[in-house]
């Protein structure tokens, strides 16, 4: 059997004590199998056999995904999809090429529901606008696949529709069983708030922000920016999504603003100003991300966002590094 199917397996039974060595058989797989981690390897000089445990691995920097085709065994399969980041602020996108859409849309419901229940028990609602403008997101994709598995009636989506967006609302809260989850990037919610003000269709819902002000509105830290929409929706916490569109892998908030890491996903800090000094038990520092879903892409990934870890693995998103492009779902300068 080849790799894939093997480790593909392997990972849908993933438990927490065999995270590690998974990681470092696909860690080995994709240093020979991806050719621009393989090739930055070997500008690094570091050799794949001396990697011993998950601090000792190279992380790739997130910005190949603007300039590279990142695959591994490119010569075995063709995209069926191509995720891009919004390009809010620089005009080059940044693209994940997918083999398997389905591998996505599967993964993503897993860690939802993991952490929120089955998909049958919501109503999807979505304010959205930049990444359905611009096209291909990833955040659309499994939203939509959120709501068609959860067979409800109304649209999920309203661009700038506030009037049919409090329409939509007001009928899915008459809906006994089911819990509304409105998801929306933070500048639309923000645009919501201010024209409806408290509505009562606003009440008693799951408000889930992916971050991002787009150049809409000036960028806030997540206190502020949650205490501004609790005005509108109440006092009951926001809750947050932290993604991206070169991750297939999601984690949640539900209200505290300290992300949990589902199964497929962790995160090991560094300090910012030495990419090579990682550690899984640093208090804060920029982001290293494994993502384990990423099987035909690269897994082990750097990125510009800062954090705080906690001693339960649990994280806060900080802000940016200095001179980085604000990218992603919640990311809060």
């Amino acid at each position: 059997m080849s790799f894939r199917p093997a480790y593909l397996s392997e990972l849908s039974a993933l438990r927490p004590a065999t995270f590690e060595d998974l990681a470092l058989r696909l860690f080995r797989h994709q240093a020979a199998q991806c050719p621009p981690y393989r090739q930055w390897l070997a500008a690094l000089g570091r050799r794949p056999a001396a990697v011993q445990r998950l601090e000792d691995i190279p992380f790739l920097p997130i910005e190949f995904f603007k300039t590279h085709d990142v695959r591994t065994e490119p010569a075995g399969w063709e995209p069926q999809e191509t995720f891009l980041s919004s390009g809010t602020t620089l005009p080059q996108r940044s693209r994940h090429l997918v083999r398997d859409p389905l591998l996505y849309r599967h993964n993503a419901a897993r860690i939802f529901e993991s952490l929120y229940g089955p998909l049958t028990d919501y109503t999807f609602l979505a304010l959205l606008p930049s990444y359905l403008e611009q096209g291909q997101s990833s955040l659309v994709a499994m939203v939509d696949y959120f709501a068609k598995e959860s067979g409800q009636r109304q649209p999920a989506f309203f661009l700038r529709d506030h009037a049919a967006l409090l329409r939509a609302l007001a009928q899915a809260k008459q809906q006994t069983g089911r819990r509304v989850l409105l998801i929306g990037v933070s500048y639309a919610l923000l645009d919501l708030a201010a024209e409806v003000g408290a509505a009562p269709e606003l009440q008693n819902l799951t408000v889930l922000e992916t971050g991002g002000m787009k150049g809409r509105r000036r960028e806030m830290i997540r206190e502020e920016l949650h205490a501004e929409l609790q005005q509108a929706f109440g006092p009951a916490g926001i809750h947050s999504e932290y993604g991206m569109t070169e991750l297939l892998s999601q984690a949640y908030s539900r209200g505290d603003g300290r992300f949990h890491c589902p199964a497929p996903l962790r995160i090991l800090l560094r300090d910012p100003a030495d990419p090579f000094s990682v550690s899984a038990s640093r208090p804060d520092g920029a982001i290293n991300v494994i993502d384990l879903a990423n099987v035909d892409s690269c897994a082990f990934l750097e990125t510009k966002d800062l954090a705080r870890q906690h001693p339960d693995g649990s994280f806060e998103v900080l802000g940016r590094m200095d001179n980085s492009d604000v990218r992603g779902c919640n990311q809060l300068a």
